[in-house]
């Protein structure tokens, strides 16, 4: 650990941020250069049956616009993402959507027989017998965030749901030899600062390979509509401080950054994030995709990884496709 919880907190209270944000810059430049990875990311459903307070999925939502996407249309993404030049493609769906499981593992298995190419999962919560099933199939990494490692915070931001069920899964998820990500939101109703300090501590101390940090963003068709979202300049000093502790791990530029700041997805790239997602999932369906407002809405056109190539080119970013596997993975199991 280079900080201790309490310098910790005094940076997250803005006590030197010059030097924050370059030694983060820095850190970030010295491992990644000023690469960018893109990974396209097809959100395939956005039907869930868990009712976190904060996420407009939420089972309960009934102004929510549901879809699933054919086995055609997943099929039309990957060859998207395959003609783009991109060497990683990112599942994602509402959570326990069990009865996908077994089309996705035939997707899976198809798309790894024909391509050589990294395959990342975001399903949420789901017994050692799917993930291992998955993984058999060619599945390669799972990002399953926290969202906070408070307890407390926890069960009132996902009602009737442990902490303890969620980490327990991503020990599992290491176990069977995934590559393994998890991250927090910054700001949920609840939190203090003396929490998201901890929420540093143990992201850390669980060594991943890939982190995720955004700020809360407030959904008015959640139970959480009336609280304000996270503050977006303490989310870019949790952003460095992360990027700091955790030096190789792979990191993405959140969209919840772009939506609590126009431009904010580019400014976290300075100081720590290193991955992009840009989605392919149908036009006329990914606004659909609504976990809180901003999400798919701010790049426009058909095609959205031309877009953020054309914009990492111009902000002075050298995107790649390459599948850009975790530093800390290829380590540690490379004996």
């Amino acid at each position: 650990m280079e900080f201790t919880r309490e310098e910790i907190k005094k940076f997250l209270q803005g006590s030197d941020d010059e030097y924050l944000f370059n030694h983060a810059k820095d850190i970030r430049e010295k491992y990644f250069s000023n690469e960018v990875y893109l990974r396209g990311i097809i959100e395939f459903t956005n039907h869930c049956e868990v009712n976190c307070n904060y996420c407009g999925l939420r089972k309960s939502n009934d102004k929510a616009s549901r879809y699933s996407l054919t086995d055609e249309q997943i099929f039309n993404c990957v060859d998207t993402i395959l003609e783009n030049g991109l060497g990683t493609i990112v599942f994602q769906s509402g959570e326990n959507i069990n009865d996908d499981i077994d089309r996705l593992v035939k997707i899976i298995s198809n798309v790894k027989k024909e391509h050589d190419l990294a395959i990342t999962l975001s399903l949420g919560e789901h017994t050692t017998e799917t993930y291992k099933k998955l993984k058999d199939a060619g599945a390669d990494r799972y990002l399953l965030r926290a969202e906070t490692f408070n307890a407390k915070v926890y069960e009132k931001a996902r009602p009737q749901r442990k902490l303890s069920d969620r980490l327990q899964c991503l020990e599992n998820l290491k176990e069977i030899g995934f590559e393994v990500g998890s991250g927090f939101m910054v700001g949920l109703p609840g939190e203090t600062l003396d929490m998201l300090a901890d929420n540093i501590i143990t992201l850390t101390e669980m060594d991943l390979d890939m982190i995720g940090i955004g700020p809360f963003i407030s959904h008015p068709d959640t139970p959480f509509k009336n609280f304000p979202s996270g503050d977006y300049l303490l989310s870019l000093r949790t952003i460095a401080l992360v990027k700091i502790l955790n030096p190789t791990a792979n990191m993405p530029a959140t969209s919840a950054m772009e939506s609590a700041k126009r431009g904010g997805r580019l400014e976290s790239l300075k100081y720590g994030m290193n991955v992009l997602m840009p989605a392919v999932t149908p036009s006329d369906l990914k606004s659909n995709y609504n976990i809180y407002p901003g999400k798919n809405t701010y790049i426009k056109g058909d095609n959205e990884i031309v877009t953020i190539k054309n914009i990492l080119t111009e902000s002075g970013y050298t995107y790649t496709g390459a599948r850009g596997d975790s530093i800390k993975f290829k380590n540690r199991n490379k004996y």
